[in-house]
């Protein structure tokens, strides 16, 4: 996915308006990607299909997807998992996660 950079602005300012310091903005966008994000979705990580259940934050503050393959779970951190095709909805919200991830750190 695509984003222009003023969708992409546009999505972090609005995450990110009521919130003062780097913990919170995270905080912020995990309650978006939840809102928002059409869950659960499928896609591939490392030839496998897994199912995204939900998202969640780690006690270190990582966002991750909590994917599940048959009777296992993992925790992938959203800046590494791979976007299904077709995108599910909202998911622009992960996008402008990364994208501001990138700029923090």
């Amino acid at each position: 996915m695509k984003l222009s950079r003023a969708k992409l602005r546009k999505l972090i300012e609005e995450a990110t308006v009521d919130a003062y310091n780097d913990s919170e903005q995270r905080v912020s966008f995990l309650t978006m990607i939840q809102e928002n994000v059409e869950l659960p979705f499928k896609t591939h990580v490392l030839g496998v299909e897994v199912l995204v259940e939900r998202v969640d934050m780690t006690v270190s503050e990582e966002i991750v997807a909590v994917c599940r393959s048959g009777r296992t779970r993992q925790r992938i951190a959203l800046l590494d998992l791979p976007l299904p095709s077709p995108l599910p909805r909202g998911v622009e919200w992960i996008e402008a996660y990364r994208h501001w991830d990138r700029s923090v750190n």
